[in-house]
């Protein structure tokens, strides 16, 4: 397993401070840091910037919305970032949900599974630099009642193939993610038994195509808190409720939120329709007060760094082959001690690659 760095969304007031955890990260030997966008920063503008001032550490889209860009600007994007960085980038991609892709991006949600396929095949295809021609019920390249003609791509990129990474939640989309992805992009992944299930989806999808789960990487961002021996693990993980809470309880509507879905599937059934009852009344404190223990623990990294190796020693049983760190700390120099304490921490598991 390896060490990748979740900076999260931009221009939240910590630009220099998310610089500066990269640039650790890039010195500690991270595999790769990986940022964020919804309706605010845009990831490539911010991984062209963290690229330009770190040397070696990978450059993770985390997700490049696929209702914001078309097919072969993302294949555009994709191999201009590639070629800036010298062969860095990885190419997260997601469908977002209803409310911001018809929301603020105008397009419609249906269909997602589908469009996501013809998606990726279109961007397969141009990074390849072929030209262009596609037919399928969401994307017809060229249209076919105008001038356009089929094109190629004048961009080489570094690689003869950039990864691409899909975030998946449910069933169907994590079956996807195995038949046409490189790789999986999870969120409240769990070392307690539900990730075998999901696992089993993305296996289930390899298995289409003839492959395994050998070379695919399974990607885990956590919360990182670290602490001296004998603290309270139960306040420690306080700071996380909100996270929590604004994913289960707020990102979508009551009828259509996955990640309060993903909490249903985990077990936590009630506590998912307390949290989104609260945090659509706009009892945002209740909301995360009702986040319990047990979901935060098994979805992050928390305690003296003997307990964050061993809990490292079991996300890397569980399947999980880069474990994407978001340290949370008062201060930049604790969250780059945080940093530090990981990479120490993953040496000691046993589990590093």
């Amino acid at each position: 397993m390896k060490l990748g760095l979740n900076l999260g969304y931009w221009g939240m007031g910590n630009d220099a401070d998310n610089l500066a955890l990269a640039r650790e990260a890039d010195v500690l030997g991270y595999s790769c840091a990986w940022a964020a966008e919804a309706y605010g920063s845009d990831v490539p503008t911010v991984l062209a910037w963290v690229g330009a001032q770190t040397e070696q550490i990978g450059l993770g889209s985390s997700i490049l919305q696929i209702p914001a860009r078309s097919p072969a600007m993302a294949a555009m994007t994709a191999a201009t970032l590639d070629t800036l960085s010298g062969g860095r980038f990885r190419l997260g991609l997601g469908v977002s949900g209803p409310q911001v892709s018809e929301g603020w991006h105008g397009v419609r949600f249906s269909q997602p599974l589908a469009r996501t396929r013809e998606y990726v095949d279109i961007v397969n295809l141009a990074l390849s630099r072929k030209r262009v021609r596609y037919e399928g019920r969401h994307y017809t390249l060229p249209l076919p009642d105008g001038p356009g003609k089929a094109l190629q791509l004048t961009v080489h990129p570094v690689r003869e193939h950039i990864p691409i990474y899909l975030a998946s939640v449910g069933p169907k989309n994590l079956e996807l993610t195995g038949e046409i992805a490189d790789g999986w992009l999870s969120i409240f992944f769990s070392t307690g038994g539900y990730a075998a299930e999901q696992l089993a989806l993305i296996s289930a999808g390899r298995a289409k195509v003839g492959k395994d789960l050998d070379g695919f990487d399974v990607v885990a961002s956590v919360p990182l808190l670290v602490s001296a021996e004998g603290a309270d693990l139960q306040a420690l993980a306080e700071p996380v409720r909100g996270y929590a809470a604004l994913y289960i309880g707020g990102m979508g509507s009551k009828d259509v939120n996955f990640y309060n879905q993903l909490a249903v599937r985990m077990g936590y059934q009630a506590e998912a329709a307390e949290i989104q009852s609260r945090y659509l009344a706009r009892d945002y404190e209740g909301a995360a007060a009702a986040v319990p223990f047990e979901f935060i623990d098994s979805t992050s990294l928390l305690g003296p760094p003997a307990r964050i190796a061993q809990r490292m020693a079991e996300f890397a049983a569980a399947g999980v082959t880069t474990l994407n760190v978001m340290p949370y700390a008062a201060t930049l120099e604790e969250r780059l001690t945080s940093l530090r304490t990981a990479a120490e921490a993953l040496r000691e598991s046993g589990a590093a690659t």
